[in-house]
């Protein structure tokens, strides 16, 4: 199901640490399974900017890509967090490219791409994990970093979790779950899978079940832009569900995807990155 690497093999041998480094709040954050749920979470926060759903929905066949897109999202976090920082800097020219062609290269849907992304991955881990304040804003602050890959100035990018809320304040009256978003969620929350995997794994409840979760951890305002059901009726009453119970449900997710070897819930770049830097024994 999954598509091959789609970056070259992770560097395993130089000594630099990459663009964050391990004494980052990133490092630690984009180890943890709680941020895989963040990054589904952010995909469907990201769609209801109308212009930016739009682009992507006409410059792609994201319908028939719908895993693979998924894969490449989590494999360019894990470069750009782990890698050195050429590995870092050509992902990232890899990602400009595309944004080019789906014509989401204007800085402002770049910066609604780049809000989604960390007000996602840090909500979802503050309410699964903890995070005191103060290094809330510090991960804010060191994405700013991710900013300027996808191509904005870091100096307009939130450098707290309170200038991240003011940026969503601003551009707030111009979302909505447009038809095109409600689509693009569709194909994020139940992906087609092949016939095998379909009916001869539990993939499918078990996807749906995690990415329910995920779209479940939206703020109130983004469900209730979605409406009623997403995907017939397994979301039928998400909109309008308990954030306390998205919580539980986010964290016996994380629970469960803790649970799994090291070698598929780490993944080869975070591998390759502490066998680099010699931690692999500390």
């Amino acid at each position: 199901m999954a598509p091959e690497f789609v970056y070259p093999e992770p560097d395993r041998t130089s000594s630099d640490p990459g663009l964050f480094g391990p004494n980052s709040i990133t490092w630690q954050m984009h180890a943890d399974p709680a941020c895989g749920i963040g990054g589904v979470r952010a995909l469907l926060l990201q769609a209801l900017h109308p212009r930016a759903m739009a682009g992507l929905a006409a410059n792609s066949d994201y319908e028939a890509q719908a895993w693979g897109r998924l894969f490449r999202t989590a494999q360019y976090i894990a470069v750009i967090t782990y890698g050195t920082t050429d590995e870092a800097e050509r992902a990232a020219a890899r990602v400009r490219g595309i944004h080019r062609k789906l014509k989401i290269d204007e800085p402002d849907l770049l910066m609604w791409v780049h809000y989604g992304f960390v007000d996602s991955m840090l909500t979802t881990y503050q309410r699964t994990v903890g995070l005191s304040p103060e290094l809330s804003d510090q991960y804010v602050a060191e994405q700013r970093e991710a900013a300027r890959l996808i191509g904005l100035d870091p100096a307009d990018a939130p450098s707290t979790v309170a200038e991240l809320t003011d940026y969503l304040d601003s551009v707030k009256p111009e979302l909505r779950a447009t038809a095109e978003a409600r689509e693009g969620a569709r194909f994020i929350l139940l992906p087609p899978m092949r016939s095998d995997i379909k009916y001869l794994t539990p993939a499918v409840p078990a996807w749906a079940g995690l990415a329910a979760t995920a779209f479940a951890l939206q703020p109130r305002w983004a469900r209730a832009m979605y409406g009623g059901p997403v995907v017939g009726v397994a979301l039928a009453g998400v909109p309008r569900i308990a954030d306390l119970q998205a919580t539980i449900a986010a964290k016996a997710w994380r629970q469960s995807l803790l649970a799994l070897p090291d070698s598929i819930r780490r993944g080869p770049v975070l591998a390759a990155a502490e066998e680099r830097l010699g931690l692999l024994n500390r």
